[in-house]
């Protein structure tokens, strides 16, 4: 069932084998009630929100319980203003300013919450030659 199967329904049925007559049922109301949104979580690849500047960093989030229509938003230092929408927030060349507090916000239009923060930690360009490459 979705939200939007409320309403009013009533059941017809044929009575009768010589003259089949139509009968109907009294109206029923069905109101279909939404599971809220819980269990919000979010996860960084790579993993633990640790990151080589300049590499890709990719959060996801998920919820473990909700119904309707789902929408996510991303957000940074606890900021209201969402950095990004969608159950992905993809940082193609991660810097050192994107280092920080990152959490998601999932919503059905009815209840919202908030995953726990995920710190997300942008380690130094690797050095070729710190690690042996010629």
């Amino acid at each position: 069932l979705q939200l939007h199967h409320s309403g009013r329904y009533h059941c017809q049925a044929t009575v009768g084998h010589v003259f089949p007559q139509w009968q109907e049922s009294a109206l029923v109301m069905v109101a279909v009630q939404g599971v809220p949104v819980s269990g919000v979580s979010l996860v960084a690849q790579p993993p633990g929100g640790q990151v080589v500047e300049g590499d890709r960093l990719v959060l996801s989030c998920s919820v473990a319980e909700g119904t309707g229509p789902l929408s996510f938003s991303w957000h940074r230092q606890g900021s209201a203003v969402p950095l990004a929408t969608g159950p992905y927030y993809t940082l193609r060349t991660v810097r050192h300013q994107d280092s920080g507090r990152y959490h998601c916000t999932a919503t059905n239009g009815g209840t919202v919450a908030d995953s726990p923060p995920l710190w997300v930690t942008v380690l130094g360009e690797q050095d070729p030659l710190a690690s042996g490459a010629p």
